[in-house]
C-alpha cells in the first residue's frame, strides 16, 4: 500500500482554495510541505506538471535534497522531454536520492506549442507516448541502446547514472493516466500503475476488468499492472461537519464560476466524471459528484465526504477491488496534509 499526498507547483496563489499566503511557492513553503508529509504517514507527494507552472523535475529535485524519504511523485510529459534527456536526468536524481523518485506520465492536454512540441490525434499522441515509455526502460536497465521508432530514436545511447536498484526494483515507477481505449493500450503493456481519477466502485471494477483482459491480449511483458486511485478527501471530525463544510465550498464554488460547460474538457476520464452528476450529487456512500457541476477538474471533480472512518470505509473498498496506491488531497494544503494524514491514514495502515 503507498499513501501519497500532493503539493501544488503553482505560480498563482490560491490553488483550489489553498491559502492564498506570501511565499506559497518558495522553497521554504515548498519544503514545510514535503516534510509536513515525512511527519505525518505520507510515502510522498505527487508534483502537477504543465506549461506555466514551474519545471516540475526542479522543484522535485530541491525537495529531495532538503528531505529524507520524502518520495516524490514527478508529473512529466514526453514532448517536453526526449527519452534519452529524461532518462539521464531521472537515472541521477534517483540514486542521488537513494531510489526515492516515482514518475507520473501524462499525455494530456498543455500549451505544446509554447516549447516547441505539437500535438497529433489521440493515436498520435499515445503510440508516442508508448515509444517514450519502451526506450526509457531500456535506457535506464541496458547499456548501448540503439532504437529506432515512429517518434523517438538513439544510437549506442547510454546514460551515465541508472537509477538505483533494489529487489524487487529496476528503477522507478512509471504512473501514467487515461481512460480511452489508446490510454487503457498503454497502460495494459508500458506502465507499472494505472491511476483512476474517484469514480464509483463499480465504474472503478469495470476499467480493472478490461486493463487486465487488455494485458493478457497484448501480451505484457512486465510484472501485472498496478492500481492507483487520485481523489479528493474532505474529512472533518465528525460527518454532518464535514458535510455541511463540503456543501458550503461547493455554494462558494457556484457563486464564484457558476455553471461548467462540460465539453471545455476534451479528455475521456474528465468526461466520465463529468457524467457522474447525472447518476446523483452522492454516489456509493459518500462520493460527492456536485464539484463537478462548478469547475472541479482532475482530482477535484469528485470528493469523498466524511469522517476520518467513513472515508476509510470508502479506500478499503477500493482497495477490495486491487487499488494499492492512494494519492489524496484537500485544501488547505498545510493543514489538511496534518489532518488527513493523523486521522485517516492510521485507520488504513492498521487495517
Amino acid at each position: 500500500m503507498t499513501f501519497l499526498w500532493y503539493i501544488p507547483n503553482q505560480v498563482a496563489p490560491g490553488h483550489r482554495g489553498d491559502d492564498a499566503v506570501q511565499g506559497h511557492n518558495s522553497l521554504d513553503r515548498l519544503t514545510e510541505l514535503a516534510r509536513l508529509t515525512e511527519d505525518h504517514g505520507w510515502g510522498g507527494a505527487l508534483l502537477g506538471t504543465g506549461w506555466g507552472r514551474p519545471d516540475t523535475f526542479t522543484v522535485a529535485t530541491a525537495l529531495a535534497a532538503r528531505t529524507t524519504t520524502f518520495q516524490p511523485l514527478v508529473a512529466i510529459r514526453p514532448g517536453y522531454w526526449q527519452p534519452a534527456h529524461f532518462a539521464s536526468a531521472a537515472g541521477t536524481l534517483d540514486q542521488l536520492t537513494g531510489g526515492r523518485l516515482l514518475i507520473n506520465i501524462v499525455s494530456g492536454q498543455d500549451n505544446l506549442a509554447a516549447y516547441g512540441d505539437s500535438e497529433g490525434d489521440q493515436a498520435q499522441r499515445y503510440a508516442r507516448t508508448r515509444e517514450f515509455l519502451q526506450l526509457v526502460r531500456r535506457l535506464w536497465t541496458e547499456e548501448d541502446v540503439t532504437f529506432t521508432g515512429e517518434h523517438f530514436s538513439v544510437t549506442g545511447s547510454t546514460v551515465a547514472t541508472h537509477p538505483a536498484v533494489r529487489e524487487g526494483r529496476a528503477h522507478p515507477r512509471l504512473y501514467f493516466g487515461g481512460a480511452s481505449e489508446a490510454a487503457q493500450r498503454v497502460a495494459a503493456t508500458d506502465a507499472d500503475v494505472q491511476l483512476f481519477w474517484g469514480e464509483p466502485l463499480d465504474g472503478i471494477a469495470e476499467r480493472i476488468s478490461t486493463l487486465r483482459q487488455l494485458e493478457s491480449d497484448l501480451e505484457r511483458a512486465h510484472a501485472p499492472l498496478e492500481f492507483g486511485l487520485r481523489i479528493t478527501t474532505l474529512i472533518r471530525d465528525t460527518t454532518e461537519q464535514a458535510w455541511a463544510d463540503a456543501e458550503a465550498r461547493v455554494a462558494t464554488m457556484a457563486e464564484a464560476h457558476g455553471s461548467k460547460d462540460r465539453r471545455w474538457f476534451k479528455a475521456v476520464g474528465q468526461q466520465r466524471l463529468l457524467e457522474l452528476a447525472e447518476r446523483g450529487e452522492v454516489l456509493d456512500d459518500n462520493l460527492y459528484t456536485a464539484p463537478a457541476k462548478y469547475g472541479g477538474g482532475g482530482a477535484g471533480t469528485t470528493w469523498l465526504v466524511g469522517s476520518a472512518e467513513d472515508v476509510a470505509k470508502s479506500l478499503r473498498g477500493y482497495q477490495d477491488l486491487g487499488i494499492t496506491h492512494f494519492i489524496l488531497s484537500d485544501t488547505p494544503y498545510r493543514e489538511e496534509t496534518i489532518r488527513v494524514g493523523d486521522q485517516l491514514l492510521p485507520l488504513l495502515k492498521n487495517s
